[in-house]
Parts: C-alpha cells; sequence; structure tokens
C-alpha cells in the first residue's frame, strides 16, 4: 500500500479528499495535527507554530541541510527562525510516520520530505479560482468579499513556502503522479481515483 502525499491549492478540497482517503484506507492521516505533534515534541506554543506553519522565512538554511538535518537534544537549533524549527520538526514526524508505514499527509512539503522513500504516490489537487473562491465561502465559512484575495494569497504561500524549501516549483506537474482538477469532479471520485492510480503505479 502507499504512502499517499496531497498538495493542493486553496479550497480545492484537499483536506477533506485527504481525511476521506485516509478512512477509506484506513491508514493514518496527517494535516494541521503535524503542528500540534510538532508543540508537543518541541515543548513550544502550539498557537505559535499555527501562525508559522506553511510559510516561510528568508534564511537559506534549508537548501543546506533538508534531508540530513536530524532533530535530537531539546534546544537544538532554537536560534533558528521560528518557522524553520517548525519545518523541521514536521519533517522528522512525517519520515517517522511514513518509516512506519502507509499514510496520507497533506501538504508540508511531504512529497518531497519522503521523495526517496519507496511506493510514494504523489498527489496535486487543483481547480479554477472562481470555484475555490466558492469552496472557501460555503465549507470554511472564509467572508465572501474577502474570500477571492484570501484564496490568492493562501496560494501564493503555499507556493513560496515549497519553492523557498524544496528544490521543487509548487504546481509543476512534473512533480507529481497525479493532478486532479476538483472543480471537475466530486470529493467522492477523487477519492477513487487517487486510490485506483496508486495502485496502479509499479
Amino acid at each position: 500500500m502507499s504512502i499517499i502525499t496531497i498538495a493542493r491549492q486553496y479550497g480545492s478540497g484537499g483536506r477533506q479528499i485527504g481525511q476521506d482517503l485516509a478512512q477509506k484506507l484506513n491508514v493514518p492521516f496527517y494535516d494541521k495535527q503535524l503542528v500540534a505533534i510538532a508543540a508537543k515534541k518541541s515543548g513550544m506554543s502550539e498557537e505559535l507554530f499555527q501562525k508559522a506553519d506553511e510559510r516561510h522565512t528568508s534564511s537559506l538554511l534549508y537548501s543546506l541541510v533538508m534531508g540530513n538535518y536530524t532533530f535530537g537534544v531539546p534546544g537544538t537549533a532554537a536560534n533558528l527562525p521560528l518557522n524553520d524549527q517548525l519545518f523541521l520538526l514536521q519533517t522528522q514526524i512525517i519520515r517517522e510516520a511514513a518509516k512506519k508505514g502507509a499514510c496520507v499527509v497533506v501538504g508540508r512539503c511531504a512529497d518531497y520530505i519522503l521523495r526517496e522513500f519507496p511506493h510514494i504516490f504523489r498527489v496535486y489537487l487543483y481547480a479554477d479560482k472562481d470555484c475555490r473562491t466558492r469552496h472557501a465561502i460555503d465549507e470554511y465559512g472564509i467572508n465572501e468579499k474577502k474570500a477571492a484575495d484570501i484564496v490568492a494569497k493562501i496560494d501564493k504561500q503555499r507556493a513560496a513556502y515549497c519553492n523557498f524549501y524544496t528544490s521543487t516549483k509548487w504546481g509543476d506537474p512534473v512533480n507529481y503522479d497525479l493532478c486532479l482538477n476538483t472543480g471537475s469532479i466530486s470529493a467522492e471520485s477523487a477519492v477513487q481515483l487517487i486510490m485506483d492510480a496508486s495502485q496502479m503505479k509499479p
């Protein structure tokens, strides 16, 4: 069974699709709870980590240590920006989860973090902006007047986060095994397509 990573545009339904997929496959699901796990592991404030989640800093550290850094003794790398500490912790947590077996991980550059693991199936979810804006209003309760701007802003943050911490470009089809337009199919169909396609990968 595959480890499935889901990168997603904001409002494309990635969280719900990931949850439904994990439930159907009966495997662990990781998304925002990675922040809580990281906070507990570090002894730092979950609220502070939530503000730093999927946002990058101007540090060049990760171009040097990505893939090689181990977070060991408490207080290690405490001089780093909070965003960087969170990324290192999430990297460790995601790798530890993958070593245990099949799971579904949404966001957090998991497709890149786990790039050397066997049986990885990398998914990218997208939809047109109008569809995603409506989804943000209806499903996330975003203010209708601000929704379009928020969708654009979060997409920009996610792209910058991925492009900064990895050597890949967020949303580039060559970096994924499957790209799905969730604006043209139901969440249930998306889940089934991901399941079927992941089983076909050699």
